[in-house]
């Protein structure tokens, strides 16, 4: 049937008739959507976080160096964050359950293809893959959801309960990477990923409700391809600059020629008929604002997780399941804390969970800039990755309502692409940014202590070849009597100087989004939908 936001709704494949909005049975309506669309998103973000724990293992198993494993990442984000408009417009147009059972079945082959995968190259295809089936996932849950949602105060409950299991996978991602490669392979991990996302395409087809909203939605081909091309030249620009150098040509080319596109994407924008990003938008202010911020915001607390895995993994070579630990501190709070949030969305000016919640990651971040790379210890990242966690779990659902409840409901299709892809393009930003400047930082730290350093000639001179080709991290994970293994403590103080670095540029965004938001959505209480559901309760 069709209801009065554009928004059709079929039934699944065990229901008799189309239903109502909200209906919680059989899962016909809300109740088996919401399942369905939780399923999903955790599913997606398990292949999001199943790298964390592993770096160590790629690095000594595939002969990987720092780049390398940012591209595994940087893979991930930026199939998701290229394509996810165009995904939010295949689902209005041919239905939001389709979209998520395919991407479903997109991420059981990508991590089949990592499972197998001989080389890192063959690594970097399994993620970009499972990116894309992401990609359609993220969107497609929370519009399928939200389209099942009547009221304002139903959409804050299951944005929150999605979120929570957003952050649910991406706590237990890295938990069962490391548990694999302790006891047998991390190909194993991404083995278990198949079976979880073929049961999770069996829960959509069995229990989501089919939704589309295909007034006005057609695809934007221009526009897709001038930001696909255009964020993919910034990001290889930036991913690569630091070993093979800011000012080589390919680096520069890669800044230039995207920017060229980018501008070239908002000027398509600008007159499409149906855009992909529709950039009238962002005159609502607290859409704007809530937007600016998720992109610094979660560019700071991915940011901060890759930091941390990097920390822990290929700097100081702790087990996979050691480093899978503080993940649950980062991740665990949103899953625990979705209920509490939810009532805070409802009940206080959306300005205070997020402005807390960003100050409590820049707390953490900044504690963490302080620590030192020689303790091996777990105790120190407790409580900083509690206090980002924490911040984390405030933020993450509150711009996702903010961004839904801002906007008129026939607008909600747009919105919920929007953001998530504002969203991810932070998540995409922070991998690339913290790998930029810690290796940037590091390479040049330690070439300057090993031109001062009392080593043998033969074991500078081999520990300069190996840094030339593959960094610091490369002489860090020298075998000890291999030729430039002296100079491992110069590389790990160098790496531990990088990542301190990385861990204040993290700190220094979630401290600049708290303001935005303290500042930026003063006044801003009931957004547009809830106003809308208002007036119609009076009419």
């Amino acid at each position: 049937m069709t209801l009065d936001n554009g928004t059709t709704t079929s039934p699944g494949p065990t229901a008799g008739a189309a239903v109502p909005f909200g209906t919680p049975a059989g899962g016909s309506g809300y109740a088996g959507t919401l399942a369905a669309a939780c399923a999903a998103v955790f599913v997606a973000q398990v292949a999001n976080a199943l790298p964390a724990s592993l770096n160590g293992q790629f690095q000594e198993d595939l002969h990987t160096h720092g780049s390398q494993l940012t591209w595994i990442t940087a893979a991930f984000m930026m199939s998701v964050v290229c394509f996810e408009f165009t995904f939010g417009v295949l689902g209005d147009l041919f239905g939001r359950r389709r979209l998520v059972a395919s991407g479903t079945g997109l991420v059981a082959l990508g991590s089949a293809v990592a499972a197998l995968a001989p080389s890192v190259q063959v690594l970097w295809v399994g993620a970009a893959l499972n990116g894309l089936g992401a990609g359609a996932m993220f969107p497609g849950s929370l519009t399928a959801v939200t389209a099942v949602a009547r009221t304002a105060r139903r959409r804050a409950h299951a944005v929150a309960i999605w979120s929570g299991f957003l952050s649910a996978g991406a706590a237990v991602s890295p938990l069962l990477g490391g548990m694999f490669a302790e006891v047998g392979s991390w190909r194993g991990s991404f083995w278990v990923l198949v079976g979880l996302a073929v049961a999770s395409v069996v829960v959509t087809l069995t229990l989501a409700t089919e939704s589309k909203a295909p007034t006005g939605r057609a695809f934007d081909v221009p526009g897709q391809i001038t930001f696909a091309l255009g964020l993919v030249l910034v990001l290889y620009g930036a991913v690569e600059g630091p070993e093979s150098g800011w000012g080589t040509l390919p680096v520069i080319l890669g800044f230039a020629l995207g920017a060229c596109f980018l501008a070239a994407f908002v000027v398509v924008e600008l007159g499409a008929a149906s855009p992909i990003l529709d950039l009238r938008l962002f005159r609502n202010r607290a859409f704007a604002v809530s937007s600016v911020a998720a992109v610094v915001g979660m560019l700071a607390f991915l940011g901060a997780c890759f930091a941390t895995s990097m920390w822990l993994g290929p700097v100081q070579h702790q087990s996979a399941l050691r480093v899978a630990v503080p993940f649950l501190l980062l991740q665990g709070p949103a899953f625990v804390l979705f209920p509490l949030v939810s009532r805070l969305l409802h009940r206080v000016a959306p300005a205070w969970p997020l402005t807390t919640g960003f100050a409590l990651m820049a707390a953490g971040c900044l504690w963490c800039a302080g620590l030192d790379v020689r303790d091996p210890g777990l105790g120190a990242f407790a409580a900083p990755a509690l206090l980002i966690g924490v911040g984390f779990a405030l933020t993450v659902s509150s711009v996702t309502a903010v961004a839904l409840d801002s906007v008129p409901r026939h607008l909600a299709g747009m919105a919920s692409a929007s953001t998530n892809m504002l969203r991810d393009l932070g998540f995409a930003l922070g991998p690339v940014v913290v790998g930029a400047v810690a290796l940037s930082n590091a390479g040049s730290h330690f070439a300057k202590n090993l031109h001062g350093a009392d080593l043998p000639a033969g074991q500078a001179l081999a520990a300069a070849r190996v840094a030339d080709a593959g960094g610091p991290v490369a002489v860090n994970s020298l075998p000890p009597h291999a030729p430039g293994a002296a100079a491992h403590p110069l590389a790990l103080d160098a790496l531990g100087s990088g990542f301190s670095t990385a861990f204040l540029v993290c700190g220094v965004a979630a401290a600049a989004a708290a303001l935005l938001t303290a500042f930026g959505m003063v006044g801003v209480g009931r957004g547009t939908a809830a106003a809308e559901e208002q007036a119609e309760g009076r009419g």
